[in-house]
Formats: C-alpha cells, sequence, structure tokens
C-alpha cells in the first residue's frame, strides 16, 4: 500500500520543501491550505502546481476565533502573556488536518516545523529540531496519541539549507519572506488589534512595588512581565514591568532585580513521554535557545520546576516546555512564581 500524507501547505518555503522531501521518499503528498480569512489560497495552490501534488482548502476561521483567538485576548485581559500557536496546534491546526487525513485516507499528517520525531523503546517521542531554527517548543502541546502519524521532513535542515533546496527545485516561494509568529495579527501589532476588537481595559496606574504611582499605562493588555521599552516613565535608572495586577488595573514597575525566579508553577501538563513524579530535565521557559537545568515535581494535575539556576521573568500564559536532551518530555502552562 502506498504511503499517504495530508501535508500542511501555508504557501511558504518550509512547507513547499517539507512536500517536495516527502514526494522524493515516495509518499502521496495531499496539500492543504488552511483558511484563517486573510487572503494567500493562490500562493498555496500555486506551490501545490510545481510541485505536482492535489491541492485543497479548509476553513478554519471559527476554530481560530473560538479556540485560539477569543482565549489570547482574555488572557491579555486577565493580565496573562499568551502563546497562540502553541494553542493552535493541538486545537485547530493539526485536528484540521487529521480530518483531511480521513477524508482522503491517509495514514500521515505532516507540517513545515522544524522538530522531528523519534522511535524509541516508548514509542514515537517529539525531538528538537537538529539545528538553530527549532519549533519543537510550539508543538509541546500535541497530544502524545498523535506523534507516530506525524512527519517533519525539514526537522534535520537549517533554514538556509531549506531555501538551497527551493531553489534547486524551482520552488516559486523559495526567497519568500518568513511569516509572522501570530498569524491572524499580520502587522504584528498585538495590542492594536485587541483595541480593534474592544472591552479592552481603560488606562491606569503605573505604580512601584509599595504601590506608589510612578505614571500612567495604557491598558494592561499592552504589556508582559519584563518588559523595558515603551513604559515612557522618567526614572534615574532602566524601569521594567515586574507584575501585572488586573483587579487593581496596575501594572508594576521595578529595576529588574525582582523577575529572577527559582521556583516555577504550572498547570496542565501534557506528558508526551515518560515523566517521573520527581525528574531532573531542562526546562525552556520561553520560546529561545535558553534552556534551564531544573527538577521538576508532579503537583496534580500540574507540577513544580525548582531551577538550579534563577531565570528572568517566567511569564504567566507561557510554556514551560520540559526536556532529557533533545527529547520534549512535556509541557506545563506556566501560572506564577515566587513574586506572585
Amino acid at each position: 500500500m502506498a504511503k499517504t500524507v495530508v501535508l500542511g501547505l501555508s504557501g511558504g518555503v518550509d512547507s513547499a520543501v517539507a512536500a517536495r522531501l516527502l514526494v522524493e521518499e515516495g509518499y502521496t503528498v495531499y496539500g492543504h491550505w488552511l483558511d484563517i480569512g486573510l487572503g494567500g489560497r493562490e500562493a498555496a495552490a500555486e506551490v501545490a502546481e510545481s510541485i505536482g501534488i492535489p491541492f485543497s482548502a479548509g476553513d478554519i476561521r471559527q476554530e481560530l476565533e473560538t479556540e485560539v483567538m477569543a482565549p489570547f485576548q482574555r488572557d491579555y485581559l486577565a493580565g496573562r502573556t499568551p502563546l497562540p500557536c502553541a494553542r493552535c496546534n493541538p486545537t485547530v491546526k493539526f485536528p484540521a488536518l487529521f480530518r483531511r487525513a480521513e477524508e482522503v485516507g491517509a495514514q500521515f499528517v505532516a507540517t513545515g516545523h522544524y522538530a522531528r520525531i523519534r522511535q524509541t523503546e516508548y514509542g514515537p517521542a517529539l525531538c528538537r529540531g537538529a539545528h538553530t531554527n527549532d519549533q519543537a517548543y510550539m508543538l509541546a502541546r500535541l497530544p502524545r496519541q498523535w506523534l507516530g502519524r506525524l512527519l517533519f521532513p525539514i526537522g534535520g535542515y537549517e533554514k538556509t539549507q531549506v531555501r538551497e533546496l527551493a531553489r534547486g527545485y524551482g520552488i516559486p516561494v523559495a526567497d519568500k519572506p518568513d511569516s509572522m509568529e501570530i498569524c491572524f495579527i499580520p502587522q504584528g501589532d498585538y495590542a492594536a488589534w485587541l483595541d480593534q476588537r474592544g472591552q479592552v481595559p481603560p488606562p491606569g496606574d503605573f505604580v512601584d512595588r509599595d504601590g506608589n504611582v510612578l505614571g500612567r499605562h495604557l491598558g494592561i493588555h499592552h504589556y508582559t512581565i519584563g518588559q523595558r521599552r515603551g513604559l515612557g516613565i522618567p526614572a534615574a535608572h532602566r524601569l521594567f514591568v515586574s507584575a501585572i495586577r488586573p483587579a487593581e488595573n496596575q501594572v508594576v514597575l521595578s529595576d529588574g532585580t525582582d523577575l529572577m525566579a527559582d521556583t516555577v508553577w504550572g498547570e496542565a501538563l501534557n506528558r508526551l513521554a515518560p515523566l517521573e513524579e520527581r525528574a531532573e530535565v531542562t526546562v525552556r521557559l520561553r520560546h529561545s535557545k535558553t534552556e534551564t537545568p531544573a527538577v521538576f515535581y508532579r503537583e496534580g494535575s500540574g507540577g513544580r520546576l525548582e531551577l538550579k539556576t534563577p531565570a528572568r521573568a517566567p511569564t504567566p500564559g507561557q510554556l514551560a516546555v520540559l526536556y532529557d536532551g533533545e527529547t520534549v518530555l512535556g509541557s506545563l502552562w506556566i501560572t506564577k512564581d515566587r513574586r506572585v
């Protein structure tokens, strides 16, 4: 039986090269573009035609609103800093691709993420990408039972290598700029997007730790923990956002010395590999290359991380992703740290 796969075809270079690599490996590839209401179908269809694969489109606008955009808004109103891509992957994007796979009888689903699936003694495992463009962090909320049906063809490549492959294949989007991180906010100004949706917090007070008023802020949705730029408050030293108090409509500023944390709590543990009640791990607390050695302790449906090296500004609403070497063990949504 031929190997068949539905590939999320965005119209960008990563998914295009992923499709071509799968074709070369002997897969029957179905390109599937997901409509979020901002256009791009023609570019994706052109890519599919250039590679010679069937093309289809699916409308995910309602699911994106319900599962990602509305929670994104609620998080900012509650003083958290959301991570929409990590929420979208398990609730909208991959479910839509799996639905298309069921329609065409495909065994696998693929995307152009820089991550890898490896077979281990306990089954398939999600692993970081081989080089600097690792995106396994954003996939750490996927259910473990999906891993055996996922393919990430470019996970072993650098971005520059992917572009070179695209040029060699004659793919029309070889030099297309990378897309913005938040697909539904193409201009990148999330605060303006929230303002347009309405029901945003009004301006309020910047305060210090003792509650002394330092100035006025534009609304708590304009700020995130650790932020330094755009505060507009004159001071003898640099100021940072060290806490957001939605109930009081206040943004707390400090000199930044209170931003370091050695304990981080999280909720809704998503286990992707065997994970003991107490485990030595490394953890990423944001989408960056920085990993911190830590001890993970299971607590109810979540857990606590005791960091061996204090980390700067763990932020509620972001992900704590746990690793054992290259393997993603699981993830938690950060809820609080010692500053709360």
